[in-house]
């Protein structure tokens, strides 16, 4: 599955802004070490270089694409490939901040990850995480619905895992691997023009497992149907305006 840094650019100031959000709870006093866990096309890292300018800064990503946008954009901070679901015993494991937004809900195995990103840090470290937590609102529940369809199950014999914890989890697990943690949620309420800008953001992340199972033609058809069903679960406000709830959940840790 291929990731495309043009597509999830298309909202960068509304995928940027939790990223900006996080960044400013961190009060690590002047850190030299960060590296940057899903740095996709390098606007996160870009919001940390903006709030640390003396440090390092190392982006890495799974995607190819990406690490190819992220040194167009910030050419003069390190990016590389790297799979965090695998070994990551290539990593410098004296890092200052170890920071991660939108990218661990693309991740397995929480509990054994987060304790290698927490073993990526020097004593004194802090690992500072932002993840989507959408799974309730209309979009998600379109997708997923029409997927187990009668009309669609055909295509898709292998229903999407979604490796992400509830909130619970997440405190009991940080509880039990980390000597101090906070958490907290934020409902972004994006100001969508139509229900097309819906659909080209969903393009970017959580129709792409979707659309990666099916034909150009069979696409456009999933679309239209996920379309119809936006329709109905997203009004239009006074102004023409569609808003778009997004709930993400962050939590900052310290070895």
């Amino acid at each position: 599955m291929d990731w495309n840094s043009a597509q999830y650019l298309k909202f960068d100031r509304e995928r940027t802004q939790p990223a900006i959000d996080l960044v400013n709870r961190i009060t690590v006093d002047r850190p030299k070490k960060i590296i940057d866990i899903g740095c996709g096309p390098g606007n996160s890292t870009q919001v940390l270089h903006n709030r640390f300018p003396d440090s390092y800064i190392l982006g890495v990503d799974i995607s190819e694409n990406m690490i190819s946008a992220a040194k167009e954009r910030c050419p003069g901070l390190d990016f590389k490939v790297c799979d965090v679901s695998k070994d990551l015993s290539d990593l410098d494991t004296d890092y200052d901040i170890v920071f991660s937004n939108a990218c661990l809900q693309w991740v397995p195995e929480h509990r054994r990850l987060l304790k290698n990103l927490l073993d990526l840090l020097n004593k004194n470290g802090v690992l500072a995480v932002q993840i989507p937590m959408n799974y309730n609102e209309p979009i998600h529940r379109i997708i997923v619905e029409l997927a187990a369809s009668e009309k669609w199950k055909e295509y898709f014999p292998y229903p999407r895992v979604f490796h992400t914890l509830s909130q619970s989890e997440y405190f009991d697990l940080l509880s039990e691997i980390s000597g101090e943690f906070s958490m907290w949620d934020t409902v972004y309420y994006h100001v969508m023009k139509s229900h097309n800008e819906i659909l080209e953001w969903y393009r970017g992340t959580g129709l792409r497992p979707y659309l990666a199972c099916l034909s150009d033609d069979k696409k456009a058809e999933f679309e239209d149907d996920v379309m119809e069903k936006l329709i109905q679960q997203y009004p239009r406000q006074k102004n023409g305006s569609i808003i778009f709830r997004f709930p993400r959940f962050f939590f900052i840790a310290h070895p």
